[in-house]
């Protein structure tokens, strides 16, 4: 049975109106975070709906947890390879560690995101952000461990951990900016 030609019409306005709303809310949100483009270009893509501030940061979190286990799985790979010479071998050991770390802390703050309450939202803010920037730093650590050490093996590790690292600076602005907002919207169960 076919639709009224009215109601497919009506339909379609909202559908549209939808997905404008969402592409608006992308780029509103996105166009001072600290790597904008990236933000852009990673949650306009982003397949799960975005309709509040709070879903947006929560994609922000799954983005950047995505990449920190693509990274992981990575270093774990490489690692294991015994190719590395011992400084290289030393500071692989150490990264892998901290993007673990990086992966932990990126899930609790998923977690987190996704049951906040009004009575506690503070308290669960607090935690996300501090989870984050946990994850940031072990993620600057990381890079840190290749001091001193030239070749393929830092400049992939750099390029990889840099990606996530920015994906992850935008997620923590995102979850700032919903913080501020003291989650006037997007708190329903």
């Amino acid at each position: 049975m076919a639709l009224p030609r009215s109601l497919c019409a009506v339909l379609f306005v909202l559908a549209t109106l939808s997905s404008t709303f969402a592409e608006d809310l992308v780029h509103s949100s996105c166009i001072h975070a600290s790597y904008p483009n990236i933000c852009l270009r990673t949650l306009s893509s982003y397949s799960g709906p975005a309709k509040t501030p709070r879903d947006l940061a929560q994609a922000a979190v799954k983005v950047s947890l995505s990449r920190a286990r693509r990274v992981s799985t990575y270093l774990n790979g490489v690692a294991g390879q015994g190719k590395a010479n011992k400084r290289e071998q030393a500071a692989l050991s150490d990264c892998v560690e901290q993007i673990s770390d990086s992966v932990d802390e990126l899930s609790n703050t998923l977690k987190e995101l996704k049951h906040l309450r009004p009575g506690t939202f503070q308290w669960q803010m607090s935690n996300a952000e501090t989870w984050v920037s946990a994850a940031l730093t072990n993620e600057d650590t990381c890079l840190d461990g290749f001091q001193g050490v030239d070749g393929k093996v830092k400049a992939d590790v750099k390029r990889k951990i840099t990606n996530v690292a920015r994906v992850t600076s935008n997620a923590l602005y995102l979850i700032n900016r919903l913080d501020s907002t003291r989650g006037r919207v997007g708190l329903e169960p």
